[in-house]
């Protein structure tokens, strides 16, 4: 079977809400936000059922059968099909043990950091700074009242792996302020300089790095 277009996230948080159990669409969002699951994966009810319908054209889910509750309109459940499972398995083990390229907002925004002046970016990486330290007692809280709640790590280790990711960018920023009200970055002279007098510092310098 050729390889499959693997480019959103909630086509699988779907598979595995329906190989836990068939479903109409509604509960799979109600179940993935009682679970904390839009933390990780971006939900809406429209893209909800458009990657439902996706997933049934691909014969990867297939409706089963259709309720009525009341007044109610009629709700389409799903169940996961063989292709579906397979699929699911493969995309997820993909996901987890083979690194990928991914193009953080951040990243991009440091990159083009000397557009800016050195004192609005000082503001600006002071204000990221002071919004990561509030990220980071409330992902710790949450980490806390789960463990009291008796919630195994096993469910929680996304909510490890986020406080890590805080943590280490709020160090990052926080060394890179020191730097910068020091005097002690590299190449601040040159920054200064570009605002003051226009003179591009890197006009002609081509980069040889690849990381592709």
């Amino acid at each position: 079977m050729p390889r499959r277009n693997r480019s959103n996230p909630l086509a699988l948080a779907v598979l595995v809400s329906l190989y836990e159990k068939p479903m109409h669409p509604y509960e799979i969002a109600q179940t993935l936000r009682l679970r904390a699951k839009h933390e990780s994966v971006r939900l809406n009810y429209g893209s909800l059922y458009a990657v439902v319908d996706g997933l049934e054209r691909k014969n990867l889910i297939k409706a089963r059968e259709t309720e009525r509750a009341g007044n109610r309109p009629p709700r389409t459940i799903y169940e996961i099909t063989e292709d579906g499972s397979r699929e699911m398995v493969d995309w997820l083990t993909e996901m987890i043990g083979v690194p990928a390229k991914e193009y953080p907002q951040f990243l991009a925004g440091l990159s083009f950091i000397p557009a800016l002046t050195p004192e609005d970016a000082l503001a600006a990486f002071q204000l990221r700074a002071t919004t990561l330290e509030l990220q980071l007692a409330q992902m710790r809280a949450t980490l806390v009242a789960a463990r009291d709640a008796g919630l195994p790590r096993l469910f929680m280790v996304e909510t490890e792996f986020e406080e890590q990711l805080i943590e280490t960018e709020l160090q990052f920023v926080t060394a890179l302020i020191k730097d910068m009200t020091s005097g002690n970055l590299e190449g601040l002279d040159m920054w200064n300089s570009f605002h003051a007098d226009g003179k591009n510092p890197l006009e002609g310098v081509v980069f040889g790095i690849d990381t592709t």
